[in-house]
């Protein structure tokens, strides 16, 4: 059982950063496979970037590829989604979710454990 907590959300204006952290719980925190996901208003969930547990390869969704960047600290079971140059449409509840497995897909469904999410809004 695995336990997430989000944190770092907040109101920026475009251009922008913020960074959001997940704190998870437990002791195998370094097996678990990372992601994060967000969901806009009115907006199907959907996913941002992801961490592989064993070999911290990295995935981003192309919208957000080059300004977000995804890290994680198994000394603090901790997980980061670094948000560089944001725009208005970044503007969502961002999710830590978590899998016991290596996958690091954008399907909702491949994660097992969820956090209960962070507002991020960029204003224009």
């Amino acid at each position: 059982q695995v336990q997430l907590v989000e944190s770092g959300g907040g109101l920026v204006q475009a251009g922008g950063s913020l960074r959001l952290s997940c704190a998870a719980s437990g002791r195998t925190f370094s097996r678990y496979s990372m992601g994060w996901f967000r969901q806009a208003p009115g907006k199907e969930r959907e996913f941002v970037a992801a961490i592989r547990g064993s070999n911290s390869v990295t995935v981003y969704a192309d919208s957000v590829k080059g300004r977000f960047t995804i890290s994680r600290d198994n000394a603090k079971n901790t997980v980061c989604l670094q948000m560089n140059s944001l725009k208005p449409e970044d503007t969502a509840v961002y999710y830590c979710a978590a899998n016991a497995l290596e996958y690091i897909g954008g399907s909702s469904s491949g994660y097992r454990y969820w956090g209960q999410g962070t507002q991020v809004t960029v204003s224009s």
